[in-house]
Protein backbone atom coordinates (compact mmCIF):
# COMPACT_ATOMS: atom_id res chain seq x y z
CA UNK A 1 0.00 0.00 0.00
CA UNK A 2 3.22 2.64 -0.36
CA UNK A 3 3.43 5.49 -0.47
CA UNK A 4 -0.09 5.55 1.44
CA UNK A 5 1.04 3.91 4.04
CA UNK A 6 4.07 5.83 4.76
CA UNK A 7 2.04 8.38 6.84
CA UNK A 8 -0.68 6.44 7.96
CA UNK A 9 -1.76 2.54 9.09
CA UNK A 10 -3.23 0.45 6.65
CA UNK A 11 -6.31 -0.14 8.95
CA UNK A 12 -7.04 3.44 8.96
CA UNK A 13 -7.23 3.69 5.34
CA UNK A 14 -10.53 4.93 4.31
CA UNK A 15 -13.43 2.70 2.11
CA UNK A 16 -16.59 4.71 1.42
CA UNK A 17 -17.46 6.48 5.53
CA UNK A 18 -14.70 4.59 7.38
CA UNK A 19 -11.48 2.79 7.68
CA UNK A 20 -11.30 -0.64 6.79
CA UNK A 21 -10.50 -2.00 9.98
CA UNK A 22 -13.70 -0.56 11.07
CA UNK A 23 -15.32 -2.57 8.31
CA UNK A 24 -13.73 -5.95 9.43
CA UNK A 25 -14.80 -5.08 13.29
CA UNK A 26 -18.65 -4.33 12.14
CA UNK A 27 -19.02 -7.46 10.43
CA UNK A 28 -17.22 -8.92 13.50
CA UNK A 29 -20.14 -7.17 15.19
CA UNK A 30 -23.26 -8.56 12.96
CA UNK A 31 -21.92 -12.15 13.25
CA UNK A 32 -22.37 -11.84 16.92
CA UNK A 33 -18.91 -10.98 18.46
CA UNK A 34 -18.64 -8.24 20.30
CA UNK A 35 -15.24 -8.69 22.57
CA UNK A 36 -11.90 -8.36 20.19
CA UNK A 37 -8.31 -8.32 20.71
CA UNK A 38 -6.65 -6.57 18.18
CA UNK A 39 -2.88 -7.47 17.72
CA UNK A 40 -1.28 -3.99 16.19
CA UNK A 41 2.14 -3.67 15.25
CA UNK A 42 3.40 -0.56 12.73
CA UNK A 43 1.61 2.44 14.13
CA UNK A 44 0.01 0.98 16.21
CA UNK A 45 -1.01 4.04 18.70
CA UNK A 46 -2.62 5.31 15.26
CA UNK A 47 -5.28 2.48 15.32
CA UNK A 48 -5.37 2.24 19.40
CA UNK A 49 -6.08 6.04 19.67
CA UNK A 50 -8.76 5.65 16.57
CA UNK A 51 -10.75 2.72 17.96
CA UNK A 52 -10.48 3.46 21.63
CA UNK A 53 -12.36 1.16 23.91
CA UNK A 54 -14.67 0.19 21.07
CA UNK A 55 -17.63 1.63 22.91
CA UNK A 56 -18.39 3.91 19.68
CA UNK A 57 -19.01 0.72 17.76
CA UNK A 58 -20.75 -1.38 20.85
CA UNK A 59 -17.78 -3.31 21.19
CA UNK A 60 -15.52 -3.96 23.67
CA UNK A 61 -11.63 -3.65 21.94
CA UNK A 62 -8.19 -4.47 23.66
CA UNK A 63 -4.73 -4.40 22.08
CA UNK A 64 -1.23 -6.84 21.77
CA UNK A 65 1.47 -5.27 20.71
CA UNK A 66 3.12 -7.40 18.39
CA UNK A 67 6.68 -5.69 18.51
CA UNK A 68 8.36 -7.63 15.76
CA UNK A 69 5.87 -8.56 12.78
CA UNK A 70 7.22 -12.36 12.58
CA UNK A 71 4.29 -13.76 10.66
CA UNK A 72 0.52 -14.71 11.51
CA UNK A 73 0.77 -17.93 13.86
CA UNK A 74 3.51 -15.37 15.99
CA UNK A 75 0.59 -12.82 15.79
CA UNK A 76 -1.63 -15.26 17.26
CA UNK A 77 0.71 -16.60 19.81
CA UNK A 78 0.95 -12.59 21.40
CA UNK A 79 -2.52 -13.78 23.14
CA UNK A 80 -4.24 -16.11 25.48
CA UNK A 81 -7.35 -17.82 24.81
CA UNK A 82 -8.77 -20.57 26.74
CA UNK A 83 -11.77 -20.75 24.54
CA UNK A 84 -12.86 -21.16 20.79
CA UNK A 85 -12.52 -17.88 19.23
CA UNK A 86 -12.67 -16.46 15.57
CA UNK A 87 -9.41 -14.79 13.90
CA UNK A 88 -9.48 -12.88 11.21
CA UNK A 89 -7.05 -10.88 9.03
CA UNK A 90 -7.39 -6.98 9.42
CA UNK A 91 -7.58 -6.61 5.69
CA UNK A 92 -10.33 -8.95 4.03
CA UNK A 93 -13.33 -7.94 4.01
CA UNK A 94 -16.49 -10.49 4.45
CA UNK A 95 -20.33 -10.61 5.42
CA UNK A 96 -21.52 -11.65 8.44
CA UNK A 97 -24.48 -13.93 7.66
CA UNK A 98 -21.34 -16.29 6.41
CA UNK A 99 -19.20 -15.90 9.29
CA UNK A 100 -22.30 -16.71 11.22
CA UNK A 101 -22.86 -19.54 9.96
CA UNK A 102 -19.03 -20.82 10.46
CA UNK A 103 -19.33 -20.17 13.74
CA UNK A 104 -22.26 -22.39 14.51
CA UNK A 105 -20.66 -24.92 12.27
CA UNK A 106 -17.76 -25.40 13.93
CA UNK A 107 -19.39 -25.59 17.34
CA UNK A 108 -22.01 -27.89 16.04
CA UNK A 109 -18.77 -30.28 14.51
CA UNK A 110 -16.35 -30.14 17.42
CA UNK A 111 -13.66 -28.89 14.71
CA UNK A 112 -9.78 -28.04 15.67
CA UNK A 113 -9.70 -25.56 13.26
CA UNK A 114 -12.81 -24.09 10.88
CA UNK A 115 -11.36 -22.07 8.05
CA UNK A 116 -13.46 -20.00 5.62
CA UNK A 117 -12.61 -19.94 2.18
CA UNK A 118 -13.46 -18.51 -1.23
CA UNK A 119 -14.27 -19.97 -4.58
CA UNK A 120 -11.97 -17.58 -7.49
CA UNK A 121 -11.16 -18.54 -10.70
CA UNK A 122 -7.41 -18.27 -10.40
CA UNK A 123 -6.04 -19.64 -7.44
CA UNK A 124 -1.89 -19.03 -7.92
CA UNK A 125 -2.23 -15.88 -6.43
CA UNK A 126 -3.28 -16.95 -2.80
CA UNK A 127 -3.22 -20.36 -0.82
CA UNK A 128 -5.06 -22.96 -2.21
CA UNK A 129 -7.07 -25.95 -0.66
CA UNK A 130 -6.98 -29.74 -1.15
CA UNK A 131 -10.26 -31.24 0.29
CA UNK A 132 -12.33 -34.62 0.93
CA UNK A 133 -16.11 -33.48 1.20
CA UNK A 134 -16.19 -30.90 3.89
CA UNK A 135 -12.83 -32.02 5.28
CA UNK A 136 -9.25 -29.90 4.43
CA UNK A 137 -6.22 -32.42 3.62
CA UNK A 138 -3.83 -30.15 2.60
CA UNK A 139 -3.04 -26.32 2.41
CA UNK A 140 -0.41 -25.47 -0.98
CA UNK A 141 0.20 -21.38 -0.32
CA UNK A 142 0.18 -19.93 -3.57
CA UNK A 143 -0.09 -23.09 -6.39
CA UNK A 144 1.83 -22.97 -9.97
CA UNK A 145 -1.08 -24.60 -11.50
CA UNK A 146 -3.70 -21.41 -12.77
CA UNK A 147 -7.23 -22.86 -12.49
CA UNK A 148 -10.21 -22.30 -10.23
CA UNK A 149 -11.06 -23.59 -6.61
CA UNK A 150 -11.08 -23.16 -3.01
CA UNK A 151 -8.83 -20.20 -0.96
CA UNK A 152 -8.27 -19.47 2.10
CA UNK A 153 -9.74 -16.25 3.13
CA UNK A 154 -7.81 -15.33 5.93
CA UNK A 155 -11.33 -15.97 8.07
CA UNK A 156 -11.00 -19.03 11.02
CA UNK A 157 -12.68 -20.29 13.90
CA UNK A 158 -10.14 -22.30 16.07
CA UNK A 159 -10.77 -24.10 19.22
CA UNK A 160 -8.03 -23.76 21.87
CA UNK A 161 -5.98 -26.67 20.15
CA UNK A 162 -4.34 -24.65 17.79
CA UNK A 163 -2.04 -22.83 20.18
CA UNK A 164 -0.02 -26.59 20.87
CA UNK A 165 -0.06 -26.27 16.81
CA UNK A 166 1.53 -22.90 17.04
CA UNK A 167 4.28 -24.32 19.65
CA UNK A 168 5.65 -26.64 17.56
CA UNK A 169 5.16 -24.67 14.53
CA UNK A 170 8.63 -23.90 12.33
CA UNK A 171 9.80 -20.84 10.79
CA UNK A 172 8.79 -20.84 6.66
CA UNK A 173 11.21 -19.71 3.73
CA UNK A 174 9.79 -16.16 4.56
CA UNK A 175 11.69 -16.57 8.41
CA UNK A 176 7.88 -15.90 9.74
CA UNK A 177 5.65 -18.34 11.60
CA UNK A 178 2.25 -18.86 9.25
CA UNK A 179 -0.79 -19.65 10.71
CA UNK A 180 -1.48 -22.19 7.51
CA UNK A 181 1.79 -24.14 8.81
CA UNK A 182 0.32 -24.63 12.01
CA UNK A 183 -3.04 -25.71 10.63
CA UNK A 184 -1.19 -28.19 8.52
CA UNK A 185 0.22 -29.52 11.95
CA UNK A 186 -3.76 -30.32 13.00
CA UNK A 187 -4.35 -32.11 9.81
CA UNK A 188 -0.89 -33.67 9.99
CA UNK A 189 -2.39 -35.09 13.42
CA UNK A 190 -5.32 -35.98 11.96
CA UNK A 191 -7.01 -33.41 14.17
CA UNK A 192 -10.65 -32.61 11.82
CA UNK A 193 -10.25 -29.44 10.08
CA UNK A 194 -13.26 -28.38 7.99
CA UNK A 195 -14.15 -24.96 5.59
CA UNK A 196 -16.27 -23.03 4.90
CA UNK A 197 -17.79 -21.36 1.50
CA UNK A 198 -18.23 -17.57 2.12
CA UNK A 199 -20.83 -16.13 0.51
CA UNK A 200 -18.18 -12.53 -0.48
CA UNK A 201 -14.96 -12.30 -0.01
CA UNK A 202 -12.60 -9.68 -1.23
CA UNK A 203 -8.72 -9.42 0.02
CA UNK A 204 -7.40 -5.82 0.03
CA UNK A 205 -3.79 -5.48 -0.01
CA UNK A 206 -3.18 -3.25 -3.02
CA UNK A 207 -4.03 0.75 -4.16
CA UNK A 208 -6.65 -0.95 -6.60
CA UNK A 209 -8.29 -3.16 -4.37
CA UNK A 210 -9.01 -0.43 -2.26
CA UNK A 211 -10.65 1.14 -5.12
CA UNK A 212 -12.65 -2.08 -5.97
CA UNK A 213 -13.58 -2.41 -2.25
CA UNK A 214 -14.94 1.53 -2.57
CA UNK A 215 -17.12 0.78 -5.35
CA UNK A 216 -18.73 -2.21 -3.98
CA UNK A 217 -19.87 -0.62 -0.48
CA UNK A 218 -20.83 2.40 -2.79
CA UNK A 219 -22.74 0.14 -4.68
CA UNK A 220 -25.09 -1.47 -1.66
CA UNK A 221 -25.19 1.99 0.84
CA UNK A 222 -28.04 3.92 1.72
CA UNK A 223 -27.57 7.56 0.38
CA UNK A 224 -28.43 10.09 2.63
CA UNK A 225 -28.51 14.21 1.70
CA UNK A 226 -27.51 16.38 4.90
CA UNK A 227 -25.69 18.57 3.23
CA UNK A 228 -27.15 21.89 1.15
CA UNK A 229 -27.39 22.15 -2.60
CA UNK A 230 -27.61 25.30 -4.62
CA UNK A 231 -30.26 25.58 -7.14
CA UNK A 232 -28.60 24.38 -10.56
CA UNK A 233 -27.09 22.34 -9.15
CA UNK A 234 -27.46 18.39 -9.71
CA UNK A 235 -27.01 15.69 -6.83
CA UNK A 236 -28.23 11.96 -7.89
CA UNK A 237 -30.63 10.08 -5.58
CA UNK A 238 -27.71 8.04 -4.69
CA UNK A 239 -25.29 10.40 -3.48
CA UNK A 240 -24.65 11.03 0.34
CA UNK A 241 -23.60 14.32 1.05
CA UNK A 242 -22.97 15.03 4.85
CA UNK A 243 -23.60 17.81 6.96
CA UNK A 244 -22.10 21.53 6.79
CA UNK A 245 -21.33 20.60 3.25
CA UNK A 246 -22.20 23.11 0.06
CA UNK A 247 -23.24 21.71 -3.24
CA UNK A 248 -22.49 25.05 -5.59
CA UNK A 249 -24.72 25.75 -8.39
CA UNK A 250 -23.54 23.98 -12.21
CA UNK A 251 -21.96 21.06 -10.04
CA UNK A 252 -23.10 17.69 -11.37
CA UNK A 253 -22.75 14.76 -8.71
CA UNK A 254 -23.58 11.53 -10.58
CA UNK A 255 -23.64 8.35 -8.35
CA UNK A 256 -23.13 6.26 -6.36
CA UNK A 257 -20.36 8.73 -4.55
CA UNK A 258 -19.93 9.64 -0.70
CA UNK A 259 -19.30 13.24 -0.20
CA UNK A 260 -18.36 14.28 3.93
CA UNK A 261 -18.93 16.65 5.73
CA UNK A 262 -17.94 20.77 5.51
CA UNK A 263 -16.92 20.36 1.96
CA UNK A 264 -16.80 23.21 -0.86
CA UNK A 265 -18.02 21.67 -4.10
CA UNK A 266 -18.02 23.68 -7.19
CA UNK A 267 -19.45 25.42 -8.79
CA UNK A 268 -19.65 23.87 -12.31
CA UNK A 269 -18.11 20.80 -11.29
CA UNK A 270 -18.41 16.91 -12.42
CA UNK A 271 -17.91 14.55 -9.72
CA UNK A 272 -18.44 10.98 -11.55
CA UNK A 273 -19.64 7.39 -9.99
CA UNK A 274 -18.13 5.36 -7.68
CA UNK A 275 -16.40 8.93 -5.58
CA UNK A 276 -15.62 9.04 -2.16
CA UNK A 277 -14.84 12.54 -0.61
CA UNK A 278 -13.59 12.47 3.07
CA UNK A 279 -14.55 15.98 5.23
CA UNK A 280 -13.78 18.97 4.46
CA UNK A 281 -12.18 18.74 1.08
CA UNK A 282 -12.71 21.93 -1.35
CA UNK A 283 -13.23 20.79 -4.99
CA UNK A 284 -13.10 24.04 -7.57
CA UNK A 285 -14.45 25.21 -10.25
CA UNK A 286 -14.47 23.00 -13.70
CA UNK A 287 -12.93 19.84 -11.99
CA UNK A 288 -13.58 16.74 -12.98
CA UNK A 289 -12.71 13.44 -10.81
CA UNK A 290 -14.31 9.43 -11.90
CA UNK A 291 -14.05 6.26 -9.86
CA UNK A 292 -11.39 7.83 -6.54
CA UNK A 293 -11.11 8.37 -3.03
CA UNK A 294 -9.89 11.64 -2.19
CA UNK A 295 -9.44 11.65 1.75
CA UNK A 296 -10.02 14.50 4.44
CA UNK A 297 -8.80 18.37 3.80
CA UNK A 298 -7.54 18.08 0.05
CA UNK A 299 -7.84 20.88 -2.20
CA UNK A 300 -8.30 20.04 -5.74
CA UNK A 301 -7.89 23.54 -7.72
CA UNK A 302 -10.19 24.58 -10.69
CA UNK A 303 -9.65 22.66 -14.42
CA UNK A 304 -8.03 19.73 -13.11
CA UNK A 305 -9.02 16.23 -13.55
CA UNK A 306 -8.18 13.01 -11.29
CA UNK A 307 -9.47 9.44 -12.62
CA UNK A 308 -9.14 5.93 -10.84
CA UNK A 309 -7.19 7.27 -7.86
CA UNK A 310 -5.98 7.56 -4.60
CA UNK A 311 -5.43 11.01 -3.10
CA UNK A 312 -4.18 11.05 0.64
CA UNK A 313 -5.24 13.66 3.22
CA UNK A 314 -3.91 17.63 2.79
CA UNK A 315 -3.41 17.66 -0.94
CA UNK A 316 -3.15 20.75 -2.75
CA UNK A 317 -3.80 20.36 -6.60
CA UNK A 318 -2.44 23.68 -8.23
CA UNK A 319 -4.88 24.49 -11.37
CA UNK A 320 -4.83 22.49 -14.59
CA UNK A 321 -3.25 19.22 -12.83
CA UNK A 322 -4.43 16.30 -14.52
CA UNK A 323 -3.82 12.99 -13.48
CA UNK A 324 -4.03 10.56 -16.46
CA UNK A 325 -5.48 7.24 -16.31
CA UNK A 326 -5.31 5.61 -19.59
CA UNK A 327 -2.09 4.00 -21.66
CA UNK A 328 -1.99 5.25 -25.10
CA UNK A 329 -1.74 1.56 -26.27
CA UNK A 330 -5.13 0.71 -23.57
CA UNK A 331 -3.09 -1.83 -22.10
CA UNK A 332 -3.43 -2.39 -18.50
CA UNK A 333 -1.98 -0.01 -16.62
CA UNK A 334 1.11 -1.08 -14.10
CA UNK A 335 2.70 0.43 -11.28
CA UNK A 336 5.85 0.01 -9.48
CA UNK A 337 5.27 -1.93 -6.13
CA UNK A 338 8.10 -3.52 -3.32
CA UNK A 339 10.41 -2.98 -6.48
CA UNK A 340 8.46 -4.77 -9.29
CA UNK A 341 6.04 -4.21 -11.75
CA UNK A 342 3.12 -5.14 -11.10
CA UNK A 343 -0.15 -5.14 -13.37
CA UNK A 344 -3.40 -3.73 -11.75
CA UNK A 345 -5.72 -5.46 -14.25
CA UNK A 346 -6.93 -2.59 -14.74
CA UNK A 347 -7.28 -0.86 -17.85
CA UNK A 348 -7.98 2.35 -16.49
CA UNK A 349 -6.00 3.15 -13.32
CA UNK A 350 -4.23 7.06 -12.43
CA UNK A 351 -2.13 7.80 -9.54
CA UNK A 352 -1.70 7.04 -5.66
CA UNK A 353 -0.78 10.06 -3.84
CA UNK A 354 0.23 10.32 -0.33
CA UNK A 355 -0.42 12.81 2.44
CA UNK A 356 0.71 16.61 2.06
CA UNK A 357 1.20 16.40 -1.49
CA UNK A 358 1.81 19.57 -3.47
CA UNK A 359 1.12 19.76 -7.83
CA UNK A 360 1.67 22.77 -9.61
CA UNK A 361 0.03 24.95 -12.43
CA UNK A 362 -0.97 22.56 -15.53
CA UNK A 363 1.19 19.39 -13.92
CA UNK A 364 0.49 15.90 -15.47
CA UNK A 365 0.66 12.67 -13.77
CA UNK A 366 0.94 9.47 -16.28
CA UNK A 367 -1.10 6.40 -15.39
CA UNK A 368 0.28 4.09 -12.56
CA UNK A 369 2.58 6.72 -11.09
CA UNK A 370 3.09 6.90 -6.98
CA UNK A 371 3.66 10.23 -5.05
CA UNK A 372 5.23 10.04 -1.79
CA UNK A 373 3.97 12.49 1.88
CA UNK A 374 5.39 15.73 1.62
CA UNK A 375 6.47 15.68 -2.12
CA UNK A 376 6.07 18.44 -4.79
CA UNK A 377 5.54 18.71 -8.11
CA UNK A 378 6.37 21.94 -9.95
CA UNK A 379 4.61 23.94 -12.30
CA UNK A 380 4.12 22.61 -15.91
CA UNK A 381 6.00 19.58 -15.09
CA UNK A 382 4.75 15.92 -16.71
CA UNK A 383 5.96 12.52 -14.39
CA UNK A 384 7.03 10.10 -15.83
CA UNK A 385 8.07 7.92 -12.85
CA UNK A 386 7.30 7.66 -8.99
CA UNK A 387 8.17 10.25 -6.74
CA UNK A 388 9.62 9.81 -3.59
CA UNK A 389 8.67 11.23 0.00
CA UNK A 390 9.89 14.47 0.64
CA UNK A 391 10.78 15.13 -2.77
CA UNK A 392 10.53 18.30 -5.72
CA UNK A 393 10.31 17.59 -9.22
CA UNK A 394 10.60 21.28 -11.03
CA UNK A 395 11.19 22.11 -14.87
CA UNK A 396 14.53 23.94 -14.82
CA UNK A 397 14.22 27.41 -16.87
CA UNK A 398 17.07 28.87 -19.15
CA UNK A 399 16.80 32.30 -19.92
CA UNK A 400 18.51 33.98 -23.57
CA UNK A 401 18.77 37.47 -23.88
CA UNK A 402 17.59 38.79 -27.39
CA UNK A 403 17.79 41.85 -28.83
CA UNK A 404 14.95 42.83 -31.40
CA UNK A 405 15.81 44.90 -33.84
CA UNK A 406 12.54 46.81 -34.29
CA UNK A 407 12.02 47.81 -38.38
CA UNK A 408 9.78 50.91 -39.43
CA UNK A 409 8.00 50.48 -42.97
CA UNK A 410 7.31 53.87 -44.76
CA UNK A 411 4.02 53.45 -46.70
Amino acid sequence: MRPLTYSMSKMLLPIVDRPLLEHVLLTLKGAGVTTATVVVGYRRQEVADHFGDGEDLGMRLSYVWQQKQKGTAHALSCVNIKESFVMVNGDVLFNALSLGAMIEKHKSTGAAATLGVYRVEDVTPYGALVTDGRKVLKLVEKPKKKESGLVNAGVYVFSPVIFEAIARTKSSSRGELEVTSSIQKLIDQNRFVQFHELKRWQHVGTPWDLLQANEQFLRTQAANMRGTAEAGAHVASNVSVGEGTRIRAGAYIDGPGWIGENCDIGPNCFIRPFTSIGDRVRVGNGVEIKNSIIMDCTHIGHLSYIGDSIVGRRCNFGAGTKVGNLRLDGKNVKMVVGGKLVDTGRRKFGTVMADEVKTGLNSVINPGLALGPNSVLGPGVVLYKDLAPNKCVTIEQQLKETHINERRTAV
